[in-house]
């Protein structure tokens, strides 16, 4: 089959053809139109060439290999690069009063030491109404510490008013360092908040 792309006739093969009528014509193309002419040919080749070495197969596998090296860049930063990162993470809930539990998450890749955190409930008065906390050696990498140390029931304090939970952290990172969180939170507009605080 013969066809004309952009004013030059090709068969299937991508080979140019020249009509006997337009031998004359040819006669006044420049040096550098017969050099594109032959650049688009060979280009034409390539894509030909490689639209026969791309194959569906080669493609999934590539993506895969890429889906793996991006698995081991983040393997790689999650669990052995040194990082320090520390999460409160609180539950507020109107339960027969005030429920207030917390949780520490030490989501770094490296171990953390002397840990203390007292968590307190207040009215937004400053008073404080209940108070709990707990003081650990450590608390390894990827790991969490919860439990009724970290639990607390408030009762005999209206639902209908407002509250503060106020959180202190403070714990000894891998290079040796003091490290502090302090952070408030109102709560009592709902019955139900939860708040993570990241160090």
């Amino acid at each position: 089959m013969v066809e004309e792309e952009n004013g030059v006739i090709v068969n299937d093969e991508g080979e140019l053809l020249l009509h006997e009528d337009s031998i004359t014509d040819t006669m006044t193309l420049s040096v550098e139109d017969l050099a594109v002419l032959q650049a688009s040919k060979d280009a034409a080749e390539f894509v030909k060439e490689l639209q026969k070495e791309i194959t569906p197969s080669r493609v999934a596998t590539a993506g895969l290999i890429l889906l793996l090296l991006l698995g081991a860049v983040f393997s790689t930063w999650y669990w052995v690069i040194p990082r320090d990162s520390v999460m409160v993470e609180t539950l507020y809930l109107q339960r027969s009063g005030h429920l207030v539990m917390s949780e520490i998450h030490n989501t770094g890749s490296r171990e953390i030491t002397d840990v203390e955190i007292q968590v307190s409930f207040q009215s937004l008065d400053g008073e404080v109404l209940e108070t709990m906390g707990i003081e650990a050696d450590s608390i390894s990498a990827h790991s969490s510490i919860a439990g009724d140390d970290l639990e607390m029931l408030i009762v005999g304090y209206t639902v209908w008013d407002n509250y503060v939970i106020a959180v202190d952290l403070k714990y000894t990172d891998f290079r040796g360092d003091l490290q502090f969180l302090v952070v408030t939170h109102e709560v009592g507009d709902w019955a139900w908040e939860e708040f993570k605080d990241r160090n």
